[in-house]
């Protein structure tokens, strides 16, 4: 017991050299130029209209700071009240509009699930096995 605890006292007190060798300190690099460009695989190799016109946005961060919130929530934006300002039902329907389906169900019959066979629930329910007997 006694060459244990020498030995863990030995290894605290000796000069721990970490594996990892670093080249420098870390500094940020300030010579990164951050305008705008367009992405490599950019198919016509050009920015955006609103980047290009003389907009206010000269970077990313400055168009998400005046980035606005679309759909049904911008309408309940209130500059007297804030987010929420308008109650849900001022919002408007909530119906789709024509051609525009929340489920599956509403869509023609040819596009509804086909129902399982009592064959095929067998067959999941059994993992296979039963099929092949």
């Amino acid at each position: 017991m006694e060459a244990m605890a020498v030995l863990r006292q030995a290894a605290q007190h000796a000069e721990r050299t970490p594996s990892i060798k670093f080249l420098g300190k870390r500094t940020i690099p300030v010579s990164i130029d951050h305008t705008p460009r367009p992405h490599p695989a950019s198919p016509t190799n050009s920015l955006p209209a609103s980047f290009t016109n003389g907009s206010a946005h000269t970077s990313f961060s400055a168009y998400r700071d005046h980035a606005q919130q679309f759909g049904p929530l911008r309408k309940t934006i209130r500059a007297d009240a804030g987010i929420g300002g308008n109650a849900g039902s001022a919002l408007g329907s909530v119906a789709p509009p024509s051609g525009v389906y929340f489920d599956r169900n509403d869509l023609p019959a040819r596009f509804h699930r086909v129902p399982l066979t009592a064959d095929e629930i067998e067959a999941i329910e059994t993992g296979g096995a039963a099929a092949w007997a």
